[in-house]
């Protein structure tokens, strides 16, 4: 099943301010912690200890804390490959190796006596998942994770992504990139403009960074890098993930009537399964309010993301709903009676025939 998470980094904040923000991560059905000891600073003991007590109440509230590591923290902290104990002693669900060893240890590691998962780095764009699964590896144990990216410009374009995506997903890996708040301030370090794993995503807002990735079929579980989010940013964020459609969310011309304002929001829209290149149609609308009069108005020029609903002039298609997915030509027949926002409008192109979504309004 899927899993919704957050980010914790107790170094850069306190234990307080940490279980306030887990509290509210699980409040909303979010599972899933990331946090990062990559490297420890100043009293060793100290460190290991405030991550501990972070986990440990992060596991209190159901959550599955992943830590991400470094195989300079093997030899930092004196820990083989070979032997867990150490994170099983932290309570951490499962480790994520930032860099990683050869293939052969990482399978090893799959086989560990706790259980503990290994999720390894979903970015590099290598055979490196080929190597690890020639070693024949425990995949209920083996997971993937995409990199974020904390400077502006170097996270990782779509098609690279979904070709490194595909690289696990045919060994059937779970699968987990990151989003960002735009309301958090940090990161594992101090510089950072945002940290997400899709350049495209930097800035959007976070709803539309999460129906995005689940739109792609390429990702299970859905991380924000980032802390902390705001609890209407996590609101947000697990309404578009959890919804059992994709939630398109649209402008609405003010002065919409009460029939055109059903056959936007009071059911869920199916996208035809023959479909146009011009249009996506979702022809049941016609049929379920095929006794309401549509009289025409807003009849301007189409433009790619507006949203179109047939009138009384288009005679057996009146109360039909569509979605312009190109500029075209109003005859008069056409109420153009609100647009797909423009965070939204990558989303329309995953959108796939004989699916499900459903329109929000916009706030």
């Amino acid at each position: 099943m899927s899993k919704l998470g957050v980010s914790v980094y107790p170094e850069r904040s306190t234990f307080e301010k940490d279980a306030a923000y887990l509290d509210l991560a699980a409040k909303y059905g979010y599972q899933r912690v990331f946090t990062s000891l990559l490297e420890i600073k100043g009293d060793q003991a100290a460190v290991v200890a405030n991550f501990k007590k972070v986990i440990s109440y992060a596991n209190q509230l159901g959550l599955q804390v992943m830590v991400d590591v470094n195989p300079d923290l093997f030899k930092q902290l004196g820990v083989s490959y070979d032997d867990l104990s150490f994170f099983h002693d932290l309570g951490a669900w499962g480790v994520r190796l930032d860099l990683g060893f050869t293939g052969q240890e990482e399978a090893r590691m799959t086989h560990n006596e706790y259980g503990i998962k290994i999720e390894v780095n979903m970015s590099k764009g290598t055979h490196y998942v080929d190597t690890i699964m020639d070693y024949s590896p425990a995949k209920d144990n083996l997971l993937g994770s995409h990199n974020f990216y904390p400077q502006q410009y170097t996270g990782l374009g779509y098609d690279y992504f979904v070709q490194t995506s595909e690289q696990y997903r045919q060994y059937g890996l779970n699968t987990a990139a990151f989003v960002s708040s735009n309301a958090a301030t940090y990161g594992p370090w101090p510089m950072q403009d945002g940290l997400c794993t899709l350049e495209d995503h930097r800035g959007l807002p976070i709803a539309a960074q999460v129906q995005h990735l689940k739109m792609t079929g390429l990702i299970d579980d859905v991380l924000i890098g980032n802390a902390y989010a705001s609890e209407a940013e996590l609101k947000a964020a697990a309404e578009v993930f959890f919804s059992p459609y994709p939630l398109l969310h649209v402008d609405t011309v003010n002065d919409l009537s009460a029939v055109e304002e059903k056959v936007l929001f009071a059911q869920p829209q199916t996208y035809r399964g023959d479909f146009s290149d011009y249009v996506i149609r979702s022809s049941q609308t016609r049929v379920i309010y095929k006794d309401e009069d549509f009289p025409a108005h807003h009849l301007d020029a189409i433009h790619a993301g507006d949203v179109l609903i047939d009138n009384d002039e288009f005679g057996q298609y009146k109360g039909e709903l569509q979605i312009a997915r190109c500029d075209l030509e109003n005859t008069g027949r056409i109420n153009v009676v609100g647009h797909v926002v423009a965070s939204d409008l990558p989303c329309l192109k995953l959108l796939q025939p004989w699916a499900d979504f459903k329109f929000v309004a916009a706030e």
